[in-house]
């Protein structure tokens, strides 16, 4: 048995971790911490909320000293570390607030954990600290380069991804400095449920559903490796219970798709659901171009992003060998899931649109 505090828990990813970990380990405590700022919805967690061991908390990381007060409270032995600002836009025409939840936040948690476990002596053998990030810390890739590993050195190009290989190097030295027990995952990019409207796979489907312009960067070549979320849940779980400590474990879906055949796949099963006698033509009229089956047509080409990396590929080799790490979900069947599941949400993703989530 265990006993969690997931910070950022009500966001997308950590969300569908935490409906992970209940699911999976229902005797464990899971206490969650989230800011609820704009990407932090309590509505996530709706399907938790009354599992008898879940409790949520509505506080700050950087408030180190309730952070102390949690562990002490619930006794806390892992740590499982979401909590950040993820959109590269927004780090690029504000990357303060990036500074502040990814940096400052991450150094008040190894604070409070350090504090709690190894001088005040809690879980002081048994605690462990695990810190999600990202390979975008990697920089980026040319088309014939192999795949980022765990030995790739950091190269950051973005404000976001700068202020997520700040706060892995300080998970490090808290373990080599001080004896922290932790590890680190790097992930690609991850979809399905509760993904927030501004990221490219739910903006797409979205966008389609209200007959608006498909916005896409450039000319759409930019690779990414995607990661259903359930998968990453999976893998997490995977390091927190067999990896080594002071160890950091790449977890991928070893699925290099390009941007714009990404927007044509999501446009063309769209067009599929809308056909004929479709529930989902009658429940979404303004979704003409889907029902004329044309979804294509929306895509329109815009000004590139300032810096955009030109492709991002995870090499999860040492997750599959040291811990037995494969992802279930190939691109194909998780899109689909992806897809069902925003058809049959409307009332999240329309509360997230028009901010009454927020209320």
């Amino acid at each position: 048995m265990k006993n969690l505090l997931v910070t950022g828990g009500a966001g997308f990813i950590g969300a569908n971790f935490v409906h992970y970990w209940v699911k999976t380990y229902p005797q464990d405590t899971v206490v969650v911490l989230d800011a609820l700022t704009y990407a932090g919805n309590l509505s996530n967690l709706d399907h938790v909320k009354d599992s008898p061991n879940f409790i949520f908390y509505h506080g700050d990381i950087c408030d180190t000293s309730l952070v102390e007060t949690l562990l002490k409270e619930y006794h806390i032995d892992t740590l499982v570390h979401f909590a950040a600002e993820s959109h590269v836009d927004r780090s690029i025409s504000g990357p303060d607030a990036f500074i502040e939840a990814n940096i400052v936040g991450t150094h008040s948690l190894l604070k409070a954990a350090k504090k709690t476990w190894l001088k005040e002596g809690l879980n002081k053998e048994t605690h462990h600290f695990h810190h999600v990030s990202t390979d975008e810390v990697y920089g980026t890739l040319e088309p014939n380069d192999p795949a980022f590993s765990e030995s790739t050195p950091y190269a950051p190009n973005s404000p976001y991804a700068a202020s997520k290989a700040a706060s892995d190097h300080l998970v490090r030295a808290y373990h080599h400095t001080y004896g922290l027990k932790v590890t680190t995952s790097n992930c690609s990019n991850n979809y399905g449920p509760y993904h927030f409207p501004e990221k490219l796979i739910p903006l797409v489907i979205t966008n389609i559903l209200r007959d608006l312009p498909l916005p896409i960067y450039g000319d759409g070549q930019q690779v990414r490796d995607w990661l259903y979320v359930e998968d990453h849940a999976r893998g997490i779980d995977l390091v927190i219970n067999k990896g080594q400590l002071g160890e950091c474990y790449n977890i991928g879906g070893i699925n290099e798709w390009t941007n714009i055949d990404i927007v044509r796949l999501v446009c063309e099963l769209m067009n599929k659901e809308f056909t004929g006698d479709s529930v989902f033509a009658e429940k979404y009229p303004q979704a003409l171009s889907a029902i004329e089956g044309r979804a294509q047509e929306l895509i329109t080409f815009v000004r590139d992003r300032a810096g955009h990396d030109r492709r991002y590929a995870i090499d999860p080799q040492k997750s599959n060998t040291e811990l037995g790490y494969q992802p279930q979900e190939s691109f194909e069947t998780g899109i689909r899931k992806t897809l069902k599941w925003y058809l049959e949400n409307d009332g999240w993703w329309n509360s997230v649109m028009d901010g009454s989530y927020q209320n």
